[in-house]
């Protein structure tokens, strides 16, 4: 789990690298933005989710992208040092974050 976390906070410093939308000041501060990421994730996302299940309906899942970078976008209000430049940015630096996210779930599945 803590290498889980290590790693998610690389990847979001890998997300401000790849991506001038999305900044991070440290790597202090990608950690407590991991962990406010995780947190407004397993807290704040699945009451999102539930409250917008006929408009995910109707936009046959695609508004799970837009409850995403919603969360992004908390988290970067939250954080001193992590800054999202918008909801373009956060919409685009959660997918970046995502896909690296399956990428660490891979690589710590064959460990």
């Amino acid at each position: 789990m803590i290498l889980k976390w290590l790693l998610s906070a690389a990847a979001l410093l890998g997300v401000a690298y790849i991506y001038g939308g999305v900044s991070v000041s440290s790597f202090s501060t990608a950690l407590l933005a991991a962990l406010v990421i995780g947190l407004l994730n397993m807290l704040v996302r699945p009451v999102l989710v539930l409250l917008t299940i006929p408009i995910t309906l109707l936009t046959l899942g695609l508004f799970l992208f837009v409850i995403n970078a919603l969360m992004f976008w908390a988290a970067s209000g939250l954080v001193g040092g992590f800054n999202v430049s918008g909801f373009w940015a956060a919409l685009l630096g959660s997918l970046i974050y995502s896909a690296l996210g399956l990428v660490i779930d891979a690589l710590l599945e064959r460990a």
